[in-house]
């Protein structure tokens, strides 16, 4: 395949200081509505990249599952490789792709646990079947079957068929606290607009346009 051949234009839309905002949550915020108004198909998936202690960056990708003003908020196994990275440093880069208006987000910022009664909440509010797979999956860990996997799930089923399943311990969300913003539109001619905002003292943004 060539790739070289592969290219497009980026004529949907531009960039410019009228369309900025003083927050750039708010920012966020109409732009990943954009997004769901427009149909994208998991219009709240990022790509959450942490770094582990010998320096191995990885990346995978999560689903937001809330914005305001502290910041980004998912939900994970805290036994999982991301969680175990994220105890050893809690730097993080988050990356919203929405490709076809030809838009992206990425986010710098500190990973940090949310309270265990925001974390009961969200879990509560989630379909039973994925409460129990919550409890049923060792994340990150060896597996030697799919067959294995779906016998925990159902033996956890049994467990907890009647009542309220429980949160687990090893179970909840982070919430990232962002320090650099940078919102990036496509532009003819790969002239693309490129924003980064950047946290000051006194929780004010410094805004600058960034050569593409």
């Amino acid at each position: 395949m060539d790739f070289q051949a592969i290219r497009r234009e980026y004529l949907k839309g531009g960039l410019d200081n009228a369309d900025l905002t003083a927050n750039p949550l708010d920012l966020f915020s109409r732009w990943l509505q954009d997004a769901i108004d427009m149909g994208l198909p998991d219009a709240n998936a990022m790509t959450l990249a942490s770094v582990a202690r010998d320096g191995q960056p990885s990346q995978r990708i999560v689903l937001l599952k809330g914005v305001d003003d502290k910041g980004f908020t998912f939900f994970t196994n805290y036994e999982s490789r991301k969680a175990r990275e994220l105890g050893s440093n809690a730097k993080v880069s988050l990356h919203f792709p929405w490709h076809s208006i030809e838009r992206q987000v990425e986010v710098s910022g500190v990973a940090e646990k949310i309270s265990a009664a925001e974390s009961r909440d969200y879990f509560h509010a989630r379909p039973r079947e994925s409460q129990l797979a919550a409890w049923a999956s060792a994340q990150s860990r060896p597996l030697k079957s799919r067959e294995v996997l779906v016998g925990q799930w159902e033996a956890i089923g049994r467990k907890y068929q009647e009542g309220e399943i429980p949160l687990p311990e090893f179970w909840g969300g982070y919430r990232v606290r962002p320090h650099q913003i940078e919102f990036w539109q496509g532009g003819q001619h790969r002239l693309h607009d490129r924003y980064e905002y950047t946290l000051q003292a006194g929780e004010h943004w410094k805004v600058e346009r960034l050569a593409p």
